[in-house]
């Protein structure tokens, strides 16, 4: 248990509603969301971070559920950019999928992964049904997010297409039932959207009042750069499906002041040992390389 809620762990909210769901699930076991939008067909190490931390959980007998963005895909979240993305067509959007997917399955185990799309209820959608959603959240709210307020206040272009991304990506969890949604810190604000609107439609259903997904965001990897996060964009990024040498080649150019980050989030290393190879970068020299 401790091991699931500290190490690789940034914020759980709320913490003790995960930890009870964790000790008391519910039959299967808990349905925990993680969506991407294949917008590129390769993934790199960033990702692996809230990966294993669901391969552990699925060991314990929970499923991940695994939501394929084939819809703000399109639209593209700007939670990463300064700007507007361009759109995507349908078949950009699939061809990368499958290659993403094929990524995913070297740290889940398949067995224990669900795949959604979500045109399987985007198709159905009218645009009744896309108002009465829109008419749940104000602008105001959406303008909390920090880079839709950041824009704003540089007189930065917002395109409404935007505004609704949040509100796609929670209704993503309304429709497959989630009990925890996994994400970076930068999807926190996406993440508790999805919460709130599994309470408010809870609450309309006869369900339990204020029931809805718990939120479990991992911290952030800093890419090769030693400056910000790990991104394809940046071109500071280490590949998931990078060749054993060039990975290696990569990891060895990082600075050591990111050497225990990398550590911590992305090897099982015991915390006991972690301590050893912290002196040695600490240290510096031969250690830090033997590190």
């Amino acid at each position: 248990m401790r091991r699931i809620t500290t190490r690789a762990v940034a914020e759980i909210v709320p913490h003790q509603e995960f930890v009870d769901g964790l000790r008391s699930p519910p039959p299967g076991g808990l349905r925990l969301k993680m969506g991407f939008d294949p917008t590129k067909p390769v993934i790199t190490l960033g990702w692996a971070v809230g990966l294993r931390k669901l391969r552990q959980l699925q060991e314990l007998g929970h499923t991940v559920v695994v939501i394929i963005g084939d819809w703000t895909a399109r639209i593209g979240d700007p939670s990463e950019e300064s700007q507007t993305r361009p759109m995507l067509t349908a078949e950009e959007v699939q061809a990368n999928a499958q290659a993403i997917l094929r990524q995913f399955y070297k740290v889940l185990d398949e067995s224990r992964t669900e795949i959604r799309h979500q045109s399987e209820w985007f198709d159905e959608f009218t645009l009744t049904d896309v108002v009465r959603l829109a008419a749940r959240f104000t602008v105001a709210q959406m303008l909390q997010r920090d880079d839709f307020a950041q824009r704003y206040a540089e007189h930065k272009p917002i395109g409404l297409h935007e505004l609704l991304y949040p509100l796609l990506q929670a209704y993503d969890s309304v429709a497959v039932k989630a009990d925890v949604e996994f994400g970076g810190t930068d999807q926190k604000f996406n993440n508790l959207v999805g919460r709130e609107l599994q309470r408010m439609l809870s609450a309309e259903g006869g369900g339990p009042a204020g029931q809805g997904q718990a939120v479990f965001l991992v911290p952030l990897l800093v890419g090769l750069d030693g400056k910000q996060k790990m991104s394809q964009s940046l071109g500071n990024y280490i590949a998931i499906d990078d060749p054993p040498e060039e990975m290696y080649g990569k990891l060895m150019s990082i600075p050591d002041s990111l050497i225990m980050d990398y550590f911590e989030l992305l090897t099982d290393v015991p915390d006991e040992e972690l301590t050893g190879i912290r002196k040695a970068v600490e240290e510096g020299g031969a250690e830090a390389m033997d590190a």
